[in-house]
């Protein structure tokens, strides 16, 4: 009987000890997030554009579509006299590809060919971008960037720390007849900013160490991508690669807000409201790039590694 009492009693204790704690976690402002980066192969005939939508959402939810009313690209030529003024381009009116995907593309329904030839576009051209949502509009503009190819892609035998990492060996030449940017998208969500610097003009070769993501005694095939890039969003990417910690997209919400390129312009146009200095905080998340791309494969094996 005193055995079964010491047990009751100390039973009772640690149902006692488990109180509900009730966490204040900090109210998220909902911001739009578009993503928006367009990667042109020069060798197709057409611009494969597609803007993905979504709002912002508090701690430990996901990110949820969001509804537009329109989304539209200008392009052109900028004017050497009026810049803010494009030439030779077009209009590239888009509407969502299934109705609640957030999926934007160029409008099929449209009177005329809403799609964007690649043989139409030149380096330096300007994008300009609008969203429009029910209460507020936003604005964001591009100039298109081009890249070079990756030369080569090998599979090193080099370590790091845990030795079961595996080394890719990476290598591409850079043009040497300006300053030029680059984001690696390194497959599996990593990636990498560099800019020519210390090797303008001249052949780049660097090891990246992937970790968890291969598995070791099987083979993977990792697609490696060369993306052109101007300074502006060669920083963004920066910034999100350290705000994230290389175990996310680029358009997932980061652990510190990172502004992109994408403004608030809402009334902007009215008499009272000229620009968007007195609203800097009001702002979309993402990015909007219209860029070059050049990507290639590798086949890694790790059968030596135990």
């Amino acid at each position: 009987m005193i055995r079964y009492f010491l047990l009751l009693l100390t039973l009772t204790l640690f149902i006692s000890c488990e109180d509900v704690i009730d966490v204040d976690l900090p109210e998220n402002e909902t911001r739009l997030i578009v993503n928006g980066v367009i990667r042109v192969d020069e060798t197709q005939d057409y611009l494969p554009i597609e803007i993905r939508v979504s709002e912002s959402s508090s701690f430990f939810e996901n990110n949820t579509i969001a509804s537009i009313k329109s989304a539209i690209i200008y392009y052109g030529t900028p004017n050497p006299d009026a810049p803010e003024i494009l030439e030779g381009g077009g209009v590239s009116n888009l509407a969502e590809l299934e109705q609640g995907s957030g999926i934007w593309v160029p409008d099929p329904t449209f009177d005329s060919d809403q799609r964007i030839r690649v043989s139409s576009i030149n380096e330096g051209d300007v994008f300009q971008l609008t969203i429009e949502t029910n209460e507020e509009r936003f604005f964001a503009t591009t100039t298109y960037v081009k890249s070079v190819p990756i030369d080569s892609l090998v599979q090193g035998d080099e370590t790091l720390f845990s030795g079961d990492e595996t080394e890719v060996i990476v290598s591409f030449t850079d043009r040497g007849d300006s300053d030029d940017f680059y984001v690696l998208d390194l497959d599996f969500g990593e990636f990498l900013v560099t800019e020519d610097e210390f090797y303008q003009g001249q052949t780049f070769v660097f090891s990246y160490f992937y970790d968890n993501e291969l598995e070791l005694n099987t083979s993977s095939v990792v697609d490696i991508s060369l993306l052109g890039a101007d300074e502006a969003f060669y920083n963004y990417m920066n910034q999100i690669i350290v705000q994230s910690g290389g175990d996310q997209g680029p358009f997932q919400t980061p652990a510190a807000t990172v502004r992109g390129n994408i403004i608030n312009i809402t009334g902007i146009d009215n008499n009272e409201v000229f620009d968007n200095v007195e609203r800097t905080n009001n702002f979309a998340l993402g990015y909007f790039a219209i860029v070059e791309e050049y990507k290639d494969s590798i086949e890694i094996t790790n059968n030596e590694k135990n």
